[in-house]
């Protein structure tokens, strides 16, 4: 009788093949003890660098947004992604981030400029732009999403 035939039947699996396959899929996962030196294992070949194991990246590649910024006052925050990803405003500007994922999310400045608090489904935030320049900004909570606001005179 083949393994298959074994399994099919109803038969309970030996532990050491339960043991074995969940050992090959933390392998497969980046997951599992770590070893004596404490290494982390290297990270798959298209995974951005500061992606979290496990979250399904919408679209994105893990880097600033690219692209012209979108003339645009209201930012989504949907699919672990800000949408536009890049907006540009005119000085005096009120933004409003508006969470429309389950999970929270935060609205941070890199340079510490503005900083909202946990946002829950449905919650809002909002930042006066009264200097141009660039504000690259992400989510303290899941740093792979990454906006940035453009001011302009």
């Amino acid at each position: 009788m083949n393994l298959s035939t074994y399994f099919a039947r109803g038969r309970r699996r030996p532990a050491a093949l339960v043991a074995i396959g969940g050992l090959a899929v933390q392998a497969a996962c980046g997951w599992g003890p770590s070893t004596s030196t404490g290494a982390r294992p290297a990270p798959r070949a298209n995974a951005p660098a500061d992606s979290m194991p496990g979250m399904r990246m919408a679209g994105g590649s893990g880097t600033a947004p690219r692209g012209a910024p979108v003339a645009a006052n209201t930012v989504s925050i949907k699919s672990f992604a800000f949408t536009p990803a890049s907006a540009s405003v005119k000085v005096g500007t009120t933004v409003t981030w508006t969470n429309k994922d389950e999970e929270p999310h935060t609205v941070t400045a890199d340079g510490g400029s503005f900083r909202s608090a946990p946002l829950t489904a449905g919650k809002t935030f909002r930042y006066t732009f009264t200097k141009p320049g660039s504000y690259p900004y992400s989510c303290t909570i899941h740093p792979f999403m990454r906006g940035t606001v453009v001011v302009r005179p």
